[in-house]
């Protein structure tokens, strides 16, 4: 099992598997619209226009799990985070991180990177995982982990 094993939905509702991008560092967040960490996506599209889409990705998978902070549907999420942070990094169809609906990706980066004290469930929104190019889960980071805080872990895992 791998990262690369993944199916997955774009938000604009045609399907892809993660072995897209695969040689790829990644940082793979779970997002929301309306939550406290939403600036992050300024920091997060930051991150991905520095290092470009040939070596690296930001992907972010809208959750509604956590206080509802992400009740629309795709189209408004994608016209959301263009609209007011200009986001171009890759977006993916909403999902559920935990419980018995979660996505199996996400299922596999808690069991790769877990939490606080073990934990594998997701406390909250803009939760991150760092890949690196031959697909382990090398770290898991809180939501409160800023994206610029990364930028040496992920240049690390460029060269």
């Amino acid at each position: 099992m791998s990262i690369y094993n993944f199916e997955i939905t774009r938000i604009d509702g045609s399907q892809g598997s993660m072995t897209d991008f695969k040689g790829k560092v990644l940082l793979i967040v779970n997002t929301a619209s309306k939550c406290g960490f939403t600036p992050q996506y300024k920091a997060l599209q930051a991150l991905y226009d520095t290092y470009g889409s040939d070596k690296f990705a930001v992907l972010g998978f809208p959750c509604n799990q956590f206080g509802k902070q992400e009740q629309g549907d795709e189209t408004e999420i994608s016209e959301f985070c263009e609209l007011n942070f200009g986001v171009n990094f890759p977006m993916f169809a909403k999902i559920e991180v935990n419980g018995d609906n979660a996505h199996p990706l996400f299922r596999y980066l808690k069991q790769q990177a877990k939490g606080v004290l073990g934990s594998e469930s997701i406390k909250w929104n803009f939760t991150k995982f760092l890949v690196d190019g031959e697909g382990r889960v090398v770290e898991r980071f809180a939501p409160t982990t800023t994206p610029e805080s990364l930028e040496e872990k992920i240049k690390s895992l460029l060269n």
